[in-house]
């Protein structure tokens, strides 16, 4: 893994490669780069958030309020925060074609590695920005990512605070983190941080840990 992922102009030559992975449920040809989070191979922390996904929205759709109305018309949309070269961005617009899918990373590299994939897709729904392109009414159904944990507590907490605040009442984020990097702190800094927010721990595997926080 390239230790500067998260730079948003990383060095070296841009040569996209082609790998194959499983994402929903079907073998993908993909292309990835170095200079972006994982390269090589669908990292296990992202395959344990595609694995654990489907039960968990299914819970969660019953979980919210019924009698919520839909935010500027955007209750349905999807945000991948740090997309890298976008599993799970695309993973969700391939389950989900009838809704907007947002992926989103500061690394440039990884913004053009997620469009060019969901144009090998063929899929119409995914929308790639930088974060500050992102509109500042948009609000999110769901927050699906494995957080850059290695940028530091004090950048990755800005930026669950500028993120989370945005989804809808009823909605809910989907975040993976090794237990060994810190999920059982992050847990505690989100449930102390954010009043409006139930968090759990919704799943678990080979050491990673997938955080739930639904909105109230």
């Amino acid at each position: 893994m390239n230790q500067h992922y998260f730079s948003e102009a990383p060095a070296g030559e841009f040569t996209p490669r082609e790998i194959q992975v499983e994402l929903a449920g079907a073998t993908r040809s993909v292309l990835t780069a170095g200079g972006v989070f994982s390269p090589e191979h669908l990292d296990q922390g992202t395959a344990t958030l595609l694995a654990a996904l489907p039960d968990l929205t299914e819970l969660d759709i019953v979980r919210a309020p019924a009698d919520e109305a839909p935010v500027d018309g955007s209750a349905g949309a999807i945000l991948d925060v740090g997309c890298g070269w976008g599993p799970i961005a695309l993973a969700a617009a391939l389950d989900h074609r009838d809704r907007e899918v947002w992926a989103i990373d500061v690394n440039e590299r990884s913004r053009e590695l997620t469009r060019r994939n969901a144009e090998r897709l063929g899929l119409t729904n995914v929308r790639v920005a930088a974060p500050e392109d992102v509109p500042a009414d948009l609000a999110f159904a769901e927050i699906r990512s494995n957080p850059p944990i290695r940028v530091g507590k004090e950048v990755l907490h800005g930026i669950l605070e500028q993120w989370l605040p945005r989804l809808i009442p009823g909605g809910a984020a989907y975040l993976v983190v090794a237990k060994h990097l810190g999920a059982d702190s992050l847990q505690k800094w989100i449930a102390t941080t954010f009043d409006d927010l139930e968090v759990d721990r919704a799943a678990r595997k080979k050491g990673f840990h997938v955080l739930r926080a639904v909105r109230d």
